[in-house]
């Protein structure tokens, strides 16, 4: 099977938007530390792309990719670069999604290549993110060239909500091409 990486634009953002809310909704039921805690119904996950993703897609400072499998959404990243006047060299990698059945194929880091070739393409040659410590997204990042500036101990609830896990703040320098 082929992965194919392709950009999401409004239009194509609604249209899409069960397979969207599907993938959403099964990665944080599947534990994923992505901001949502449970309950997370798909009244939720829906919300959440019409009113978060949608609309900064739609001005123009947010960029969504997806990975295709068959026709079939099994991935996802968002690129974010509204930034401040005096930070318009940096974007943020948001969201980095893969659906647990199509998790160890490699999609998150084509999606991850995806997303930086098109930061250079703005250009943006600093690119953020945030992980939860410890968590299996990690160690890709880290294969990918990005480095720990810092780990912020409590900082979000885990997405059964008991427990407040820590986060890793890493960030990657682009090369330009």
């Amino acid at each position: 099977m082929t992965v194919c990486i392709a950009t999401l634009d409004p239009a194509a953002i609604t249209a899409r938007l069960p397979q969207l809310s599907e993938l959403l909704h099964a990665c944080v039921h599947d534990g994923a530390s992505i901001g949502f805690i449970l309950p997370f119904g798909p009244a939720d996950s829906q919300a959440f792309w019409t009113g978060n993703v949608l609309p900064a897609v739609a001005r123009g400072v947010r960029l969504l990719l997806v990975a295709e499998l068959d026709g079939e959404i099994a991935g996802a990243v968002q690129l974010d670069w509204d930034t401040p006047a005096n930070q318009a060299h940096r974007a943020e990698v948001r969201k980095l999604l893969v659906h647990p059945q199509f998790r160890r194929r490699g999609i998150a880091r084509q999606l991850m290549l995806a997303v930086e070739a098109r930061a250079r393409a703005l250009p943006r040659n600093l690119l953020t993110l945030d992980t939860r410590t410890d968590d299996h997204a990690e160690p890709l990042y880290l294969s990918l060239g990005y480095r720990v500036a810092g780990v912020i101990p409590g900082y979000a609830l885990e997405p059964e909500g008991g427990r407040l896990d820590a986060t890793t703040i890493m960030y990657r320098q682009l090369a330009a091409t």
